[in-house]
């Protein structure tokens, strides 16, 4: 099959969540917050939720399987590990494979701390660690109405969407 019959974009979505928690950072999109009770997201690495999604979005589009595959939490390696740096070396692995980053869409659920003063920062250090434009990143935040765990503040949740596109 030459590219001709390959498909020019592909898209993938991904989906996180982690433990509202004490005694932990609350980091998002690599921006260290404030909540109100002081809880922070409990995981193997920072637990930034909006990351871990992006990640799963863009290895979902090209199958290549999801995060745990590539940072298992079972290695101490990636203990505490910087979700920013994590995304960058995901974008390697798929411009290693001849795609492109289109664009991303992401929601962040969480009822607290309010993430939009947040979410120019928050698309800037995505971008950054992506090497693509801050417009090609859409980050929202909604609150789910004090339904679910993320309602009742036990966890903050995030889905991500990635649409890729061929350059090799």
């Amino acid at each position: 099959m030459n590219n001709s019959q390959h498909p020019e974009f592909r898209i993938g979505n991904g989906y996180d969540i982690h433990k509202l928690v004490k005694g932990r950072n609350l980091i998002i999109g690599g921006v260290l917050l404030k909540h109100p009770n002081d809880l922070g997201l409990e995981g193997h690495s920072d637990a930034d939720v909006l990351s871990h999604s992006i990640m799963d979005s863009l290895l979902g589009a090209l199958s290549l399987g999801d995060i745990g595959k590539y940072f298992p939490p079972t290695d101490k390696k990636w203990e505490n590990a910087n979700s920013l740096l994590l995304l960058s070396k995901v974008i390697d692995l798929v411009r290693q494979k001849g795609w492109e980053i289109n664009n991303i869409d992401s929601v962040i659920i969480a009822e607290s701390p309010k993430l939009s003063p947040h979410i120019e920062l928050i698309k800037e250090n995505i971008s950054k660690s992506l090497n693509v434009k801050s417009e090609l990143i859409g980050i929202k935040a909604t609150t789910n109405e004090r339904l679910g765990p993320e309602g009742r503040e036990e966890g903050i949740s995030c889905h991500s969407v990635a649409l890729l596109k061929r350059i090799k």
